[in-house]
């Protein structure tokens, strides 16, 4: 592997040169290769021109969005710039061109009670994808159910949602609900979140090691073949280590960890180990490195959190607020979290001018370069064809540089940087994640026409 450069990139240079345009995704050498142009003699400004050139031809596709539905009502949507760091402004200002939009359901209690309110809750997230993109702005989005829709509506100039199943804790004890849940736009589920589910065990098992299947359940198994049939991709970004091993086992198609980093790089049980990659590899899947601090430095992100901790408490003691934590801040009354949320403005517009000397010169935040360390040792590992990006957006995801779907161009002029060609940045930025939905429902195809 060549040396990797670091880098230090402006959080408005996305602002400040243009969007997105058409692109080319073809997977080459697993390795990345300099481009024919000399970059010995290469400007910095020269670079940042060709990166963005890159950028506006290559389709740059994130896999996890988390959505909340509030923002998806006639009075209230993506069409603004809301306090999320995805919509559409912030796409269009040189954000990714599809973005995965998540039907995400808690886990609750595996009973008839929680089946029914998780389904009620994931029928909502789906109703309120399809009214944005139907009724709310349709000439500005459209949902895609293949890879050439993806190339299709890209082409048209329009931004593309697709829906991903985080959690098939909704589809009850029903394995029907699969495909009811296909026949709604979703093409990727995985069997578990932050918890046991009826299908399979949760990575969240590792921290007290309790368990409740030791991998899949019999319905889980059965949950596989029903993904495969109907050419839903199947996530192992949150079940267990045994789940996942006992999903390459059962699969007939290739799947894909639609958030997930590289376990060698940072210890978290969310990550991969070595032995999990190679696996996907094998089968022909792809791992979506996600920007989630804790996930690409885990130490690095502690730092940084405690720093700035240090800073907001300091501030509010000043001005005689009282920090709380997020279970605090929703036992509070309406207008009580209003006030809160006025004095969490005023702490952070103090500390703004602090946040150099107090917090990011002595422990710096996790940034894209630590998220393009976490592609180059994928890539190394298992091949370019089977790395792709996400950012875990508007639920809990972004890092410095890669904060909202407006910065997406950073993480390309750091892959040009590290000297990856337009066809591997369309690869890794798209084709692959593309390729294996093609491969999915091609197989899903030839499971119906034996039938």
């Amino acid at each position: 592997m060549f040396p990797k450069l670091k880098f230090s990139v402006p959080v408005l240079i996305t602002l400040l040169l243009s969007a997105c345009g058409d692109s080319s995704q073809n997977t080459q050498s697993s390795a990345p290769a300099q481009d024919s142009q000399d970059q010995s003699v290469e400007t910095e400004t020269q670079l940042i021109e060709r990166a963005q050139g890159i950028h506006d031809r290559v389709i740059s596709l994130d896999t996890h969005n988390d959505i909340n539905t509030a923002n998806f009502t006639v009075d209230n949507n993506y069409t603004m710039d809301l306090d999320t760091q995805v919509n559409l402004p912030k796409m269009e200002a040189g954000g990714p061109d599809v973005t995965w939009l998540i039907v995400y359901t808690g886990q609750n209690t595996l009973d008839t009670a929680g089946y029914a309110a998780a389904y009620a809750n994931a029928i909502d997230k789906f109703d309120a994808i399809h009214r944005l993109a139907e009724e709310i702005a349709p000439q500005r989005i459209e949902i895609a159910y293949t890879a050439d829709d993806v190339r299709r509506i890209h082409a048209s100039g329009k931004k593309v949602a697709m829906i991903g199943v985080e959690n098939a804790y909704p589809a009850g004890l029903e394995l029907s609900n699969i495909r009811d849940f296909q026949q709604r736009g979703g093409r990727y589920i995985s069997l578990a979140h932050n918890g046991h589910s009826q299908f399979a065990d949760s990575h969240t098992g590792e921290s007290d090691n309790v368990w409740l299947h030791n991998g899949l359940s019999d319905m889980g198994r059965e949950a596989i073949a029903e993904m495969n049939k109907w050419g839903i991709m199947i996530d192992v970004s949150h079940p267990s280590k045994a789940a996942i091993m006992e999903m390459l086992d059962l699969t007939r198609a290739p799947l894909i960890a639609s958030h997930s980093s590289a376990r060698a790089m940072s210890e978290h049980s969310r990550n991969l180990d070595d032995e999990q990659l190679m696996r996907i590899k094998d089968n022909g899947g792809v791992v979506q490195t996600v920007a989630f601090g804790s996930y690409l430095n885990a130490d690095k992100n502690t730092a940084h959190r405690e720093a700035l901790s240090r800073l907001n408490e300091s501030i509010a003691a000043d001005l005689g607020v009282e920090l709380l934590s997020f279970p605090q801040r929703n036992a509070l009354s309406e207008s009580d979290r209003a006030a809160y949320a006025t004095n969490m403005a005023k702490i952070s517009e103090l500390a703004a001018p602090r946040m150099a000397a107090e917090v990011n010169d002595l422990a710096p935040a996790v940034d894209v370069g630590d998220l393009v360390d976490h592609i180059d040792y994928l890539v190394d590992l298992m091949g370019l064809e089977h790395v792709g990006i996400s950012s875990d957006f508007d639920g809990g995801g972004g890092i410095s540089g890669w904060n909202s779907a407006a910065e997406t161009f950073n993480v390309t002029l750091e892959l040009v940087r590290r000297g990856y060609t337009e066809d591997q940045i369309g690869a890794i930025w798209s084709g692959n994640l593309l390729r294996v939905l093609d491969d999915v429902q091609r197989i899903a195809a030839e499971i119906q026409a034996e039938e």
